[in-house]
């Protein structure tokens, strides 16, 4: 097992993408916490991963939570040896419908709580010199146009930023960090942003997927397994001679 007695921290672990990566890391051998804001979401993932972890509801928007989270797992394993930073939010918005608390709500999760997530964990990575991040990005921060909003893409975008900063000054204490940039991802966010396209230009939710379908060059959206594959990857020893990269896992979406 590729991760077997690794301790793992997936933020907005209970559902989509972070529900996929528990699993995918549980089954690898590893001790997953699972940092969910949504309780029921939070407990059925626990369940399912048979409790072979521990469960802390968190908001990454609030620090005092993040440090919680961190102590909890270091009371717990007495380490951290990864950490996916994969809470996030967005809504279907047109670049003039964003307002200032749209901007402060994406922006509290997507960026501010990831940094101060990757911060506190990487603290102590230091101390065990020895630690891989993996950030969930996506392919609107490199500038798809499809994004489902501009701040959302801005705080993506930021995330890919701070993947290699924090990479380039992580590196010495053996500490790897990447992104991950999905693409059009069959989550429980791309269900509210299917049902927001639906009202919004009046078509039906199965021709809305197909329409983003057809616009993928291999023909179809990822399912939440194929990016835990990736972060599997990321997280295990295969990984370890690669830093600050961000890696697209999107059907061809986007080439850079």
């Amino acid at each position: 097992m590729k991760l077997e007695n690794k301790v793992a921290i997936v933020t907005g672990g209970g559902r989509g993408m972070g529900r996929a990566m528990a699993l995918r890391f549980a089954s690898e051998g590893a001790q997953v916490v699972i940092a969910e804001v949504d309780r029921a979401s939070g407990d059925l993932t626990f369940a399912d991963i048979e409790g072979r972890g521990l469960l802390m509801r968190t908001d990454v928007a609030k620090v005092a939570e993040i440090d919680a989270l961190v102590a909890a797992t270091i009371a717990t394993f007495g380490r951290v040896d990864i950490l996916v930073n994969n809470a996030g939010v967005t809504r279907s918005l047109g670049l003039f419908d964003v307002t200032e608390a749209d901007w402060d709500w994406m922006y509290s999760v997507n960026a501010r709580g990831l940094f101060f997530c990757l911060q506190r964990v990487a603290r102590e990575m230091v101390k065990a010199k020895s630690g891989k991040i993996i950030n969930i990005a996506s392919i609107a921060g490199k500038g798809f146009r499809g994004t489902s909003n501009i701040a959302y893409a801005g705080t993506k975008g930021a995330v890919i930023a701070m993947t290699r900063i924090a990479a380039s000054q992580l590196a010495r204490h053996n500490i790897n960090v990447n992104a991950i940039c999905p693409g059009v991802t069959r989550t429980h966010m791309f269900e509210t942003l299917m049902q927001e396209m639906v009202t919004r230009r009046g078509v039906t939710q199965e021709e809305a997927v197909k329409r983003l379908d057809a616009t993928i060059p291999l023909g179809r959206s990822n399912e939440p397994d194929e990016i835990a594959n990736m972060a599997a990857f990321l997280a295990s020893s295969e990984s370890d001679n690669i830093t600050g990269q961000s890696f697209n896992v999107d059907g061809g979406l986007v080439w850079d």
